[in-house]
């Protein structure tokens, strides 16, 4: 049987997006015939080798990890030279059609080591927070140690894919503008839920509800979303939040400081399950964050019809488009965001329309599809 040998510092249930899109190409591998291996962290109580979703997932430990959701910088940094071993012991003992390396930092620098160690190609695949994250002082590009080595990753890789023109744009801009970069958008599958009505999830049915979905860390922008919200004098607009964070406390202080603390709700701790349920109950998705590579969680909002409200900077302006879809607005922007939620509240034909379109464009992102687009840049 063939076999791929996947990197990635993160691997579900560690990290965030790029972890389970990780997972999701994996498992188009593995529709696709091959025996896919994959090294990532360990963490307290994960195993150091599991079966998940018929991937080989070996766990090594890294340095300084503190929780599953966001990793440390230690951890960072030792994991390429601390996944070494394991990488090259799996690269002596099989033989792989090549590897896929995810996040030019801190996986890059292994997937090169293992790749010109052993003679086996490389696809470099970018996220965008290792390329460009305006939120973060540690950001790649704004270091030039890190940009040294980002640039050298993609040099010595054989194939490299990015998955939105934000994150290609960012490579040409900050690192080596003569690279060529394959675009491949993340896959996606549809999530299996069992819907439930508004008052099985406590909601009212005369409720215009706003849903957004993510970490509750700065760069998501929802006291952004929770100060526009303030200028429209209307307690029937209400916004659901559905994440955990550091950010908890400030934003439930911000809602009670501008008098709409029984108008915002954050929903913690979540399922998927219950996620998906307050999706498909809502009105209409807000994405408010200053910045995505991606966007995974719009992807998430297209499979239930919604409607999308969107900052204009990041990987989601790919797919959302301004009203063919939904509405771009300008992080930080209040009254473009609250003249938005207006015009989507109060007119039910876009609504509906863009619910129909957001259907039909989900189904751009098939797995079988975008996993052969990646076996067909060798």
């Amino acid at each position: 049987m063939k076999r791929i040998l996947i990197l990635n510092y993160e691997f579900p249930p560690l990290g965030g997006g790029g972890g389970v899109a990780t997972r999701q190409l994996a498992i188009g591998f593995l529709r696709m015939g091959y025996h896919v291996d994959c090294v990532t962290s360990s963490f307290e109580g994960l195993k150091s080798f599991e079966v998940v979703d018929g991937i080989h997932v070996h766990r090594v430990r890294v340095i300084g990890r503190k929780e599953l959701p966001t990793a440390t910088m230690s951890s960072l940094l030792s994991f390429p030279f601390l996944a070494y071993r394991k990488s090259a012991e799996l690269c002596k003992l099989h033989r792989y059609e090549f590897i896929n390396t995810h996040f030019a930092l801190p996986t890059g620098p292994l997937g090169v080591w293992m790749s010109k160690r052993f003679g086996i190609k490389n696809i470099l695949s970018l996220h965008g927070g290792d390329i460009y994250d305006p939120t973060k002082r540690f950001s790649p590009h704004r270091k030039w140690y890190f940009r040294s080595v980002v640039r050298w990753v993609l040099r010595q890789s054989d194939v490299v894919t990015a998955q939105s023109s934000n994150t290609a744009g960012g490579v040409k801009k900050y690192y080596d503008d003569t690279k060529e970069i394959a675009l491949i958008p993340l896959a996606y599958e549809s999530f299996p839920f069992s819907p439930k009505t508004r008052e099985e999830l406590g909601l009212r049915n005369d409720v215009f509800y706003t849903v957004s979905v993510g970490r509750l860390v700065p760069r998501k922008g929802f006291d952004f979303l929770i100060r526009s919200l303030a200028k429209i004098p209307d307690e029937r607009v209400q916004a659901l939040i559905v994440g955990s964070g550091p950010e908890g406390d400030r934003l439930h202080e911000l809602a009670e400081s501008l008098g709409i603390s029984d108008r915002v709700h954050i929903i913690s701790g979540a399922t998927d399950e219950r996620k998906f349920q307050y999706l498909s109950v809502a009105d209409v998705f807000v994405l408010s964050s200053v910045h995505e590579g991606f966007g995974i969680v719009v992807q998430e909002a297209m499979q239930v019809g919604l409607p999308i409200i969107a900052t204009n900077e990041g990987g989601q302006v790919d797919f959302v488009k301004e009203g063919q879809n939904g509405f771009l607005i300008t992080h930080g922007k209040d009254d473009e965001l609250v003249d938005a939620l207006s015009r989507m509240r109060e007119d039910a034909e876009a609504r509906k329309f863009f619910s129909e379109q957001n259907l039909e464009t989900i189904k751009r992102f098939d797995l079988d599809r975008i996993s052969r687009e990646h076996l067909n840049l060798l």
